[in-house]
């Protein structure tokens, strides 16, 4: 019996020395296997993590505003000229103590009414005179406004002729608005005002600005092997909350920051998208001023004619006029007013014989990326090269050996609202500003607008004052590289797209841009008075036709008429 056992003995101790022996060499194995176990289970959580990421995100401090102190510190300099600047596109609004009791205290289209006002110098209309129409705005119940701040947009435009201009809209902040335009065409000339947002609602939108900048929401992707998660990316999180991954840039203190991962490293992000848009962000009195056919981009009618017959000048025309648009439209083409000659490329030929050994360099938001795909289009030389991008994300290139052109567009670095942008190709311009070297061979265009609409102006101000910085440092070490920025442009509005886009947050960025850059060697083009000036319906992306005159007055700068061609 005792020699059984033993022989049991000696084959459970042989078991135990083979298992151990096993473990041993497939340690690694198990190991691998327990990842494995632990990965899906956590990709599975991270699933319906990223599907409910809407219903957890940060809390804000609503009696807080942004977060001013983020980025680096400003010179006194910079302050003086951030007061500057948010001087010049300061509102007027409601009454401080004003809040109106129902929707028929604010500003109505159909009860407003606008007037032509006679010629204070002769009883006819000629080219070079200026043409004033008065707006008065009543509410619901008809009654006259009584103070201003109401979002007007103005525009004198001739159907059968193709023209049209952008007038100039001064709030006399009693309720009465001047719309002022040049006449710069012979023929018929049509006024058109438009409500885009009463003074109330601006006042809604001003304080979703300042207080919501979390209204459009971030998101980024950490994974390491099979380990995988999502966390809520912003410029400004709430740092109590949660742990942060801080991704300021280095060399200018752009700040960036996510939620660290509960199981993974700050280092191992490796993408950035948009998370979504928070909905519910106003009361039911509050949404009553977002209605699309009610107070959203609405016509205000004439009380008497609405047109006029402007007959060609007599002797010298002045243009010392209050209204000084940057051009205007006639036969559906644009005329630039600042000097510049408009040349027009209808084919192909002229556009590759204009960029033959450019390098085309376009950075910003998918309104440039726009023009990038329209001369690829356009152009059946120029073949896209695939570097396996995601779609309307880039970075793209494109390449005409035959005439030696380079094309290429990045987007510019966050906040971006893409879909998802790869970590290793999310860069600021000012850096990649930096990174050339410039020539007369040398083209940037820049577009750099629709996605801070929901920040503080404060933080495109500091935006722009790098980019410009580095565009200084370019001109001064290749002075020769034309720089040329395309500006923010009108777009369709709906009461969801008002909350996060609307032309008004476009219209103050857009005024910030132009101030900033103005007196540098750089260019610009007018998107928001040819979108503005032109019969087409506002769109983001606007038509070809708007398009192929963007790109013509592009290329008329790339490209400027000689003196030889003038004669």
């Amino acid at each position: 019996m005792y020699q059984n056992l033993s022989k049991y003995a000696l084959l459970f101790l042989f078991l135990s020395l083979s298992g151990f022996i096993f473990l041993l060499r497939n340690i690694h194995t198990l190991e691998s296997w327990n990842c494995h176990a632990i990965s899906a289970f956590y990709q599975f959580q991270t699933r319906i993590h990223s599907s409910l990421v809407s219903v957890n995100l940060p809390t804000y401090n609503q009696n807080l505003t942004f977060c001013a102190h983020l980025g680096q510190k400003p010179s006194p300099e910079d302050k003086l000229e951030e007061h500057y600047l948010l001087d010049s596109i300061a509102w007027p609004g409601p009454p401080a103590r004003f809040a109106p009791l129902s929707l028929r205290q604010t500003s109505d289209p159909v009860h407003s009414l606008f007037t032509i006002l006679p010629n204070k110098e002769r009883r006819e209309w000629r080219i070079g005179d200026q043409l004033e129409a008065l707006v008065q705005m009543h509410d619901y119940q008809g009654r006259p406004k009584r103070y201003g701040g109401d979002f007007l947009l103005a525009r004198l435009h001739s159907p059968e002729l193709g023209a049209g201009v952008a007038g100039t809209v001064v709030d006399h902040r009693n309720g009465i608005y001047s719309a002022l335009f040049p006449l710069l065409w012979v023929g018929a000339a049509q006024v058109e005002i438009t409500l885009v947002h009463s003074s109330e609602a601006v006042a809604v939108l001003k304080h979703l600005r300042e207080h919501r900048p979390d209204r459009v929401f971030f998101k980024s992707l950490f994974r390491l092997g099979f380990l995988s998660e999502t966390t809520v990316c912003n410029m400004c999180l709430p740092s109590d909350q949660h742990p942060l991954c801080n991704y300021t840039d280095l060399y200018t203190g752009e700040p960036w920051y996510c939620y660290k991962p509960k199981m993974l490293g700050c280092d191992t992000r490796i993408n950035h998208a948009k998370g979504g848009y928070l909905k519910h962000l106003l009361t039911n009195q509050e949404a009553l001023l977002f209605q699309s056919g009610v107070n959203i981009k609405v016509q205000i009618h004439t009380s008497g004619k609405d047109r006029i017959n402007v007959l060609p000048p007599e002797g010298k025309v002045y243009t010392s006029l209050f209204s000084n648009p940057s051009g205007y439209y006639l036969k559906d083409s644009w005329r630039p007013l600042g000097g510049t000659v408009m040349r027009h490329f209808n084919e192909s030929a002229a556009i590759t014989q204009c960029l033959r050994n450019k390098v085309i360099n376009m950075y910003g938001d998918s309104t440039v990326r726009q023009w990038f795909e329209y001369l690829i289009t356009l152009v059946p030389e120029m073949k896209e090269i695939n570097l396996h991008s995601p779609k309307n994300v880039g970075p793209f290139m494109a390449v005409d050996t035959t005439h030696n052109i380079l094309l290429k567009y990045r987007c510019h670095g966050p906040p971006i609202r893409f879909s998802t942008v790869l970590s290793s190709e999310l860069r600021y311009i000012f850096n990649e500003l930096d990174g050339l070297s410039g020539g007369p061979n040398t083209v940037v265009v820049l577009s750099i607008w629709a996605h801070f609409s929901t920040f503080p102006v404060e933080v495109y101000i500091r935006r722009l004052r790098h980019i410009r910085r580095a565009l200084l440092r370019l001109l001064g070490r290749a002075p020769e590289t034309l720089v040329v920025i395309r500006s923010a442009n009108l777009q369709a509005l709906d009461e969801e797209v008002s909350l996060y886009n609307s032309d008004w947050y476009s219209l103050q960025l857009d005024t910030v841009l132009k101030a900033m850059f103005r007196g540098m060697d750089v260019l610009m083009v007018d998107a928001w008075e040819m979108s503005l000036a032109h019969h087409l319906p506002h769109a983001l992306h606007p038509p070809r036709a708007i398009v192929q005159n963007m790109i013509d007055m592009l290329l008329s700068y790339v490209c400027p008429v000689t003196k030889s061609r003038t004669k």
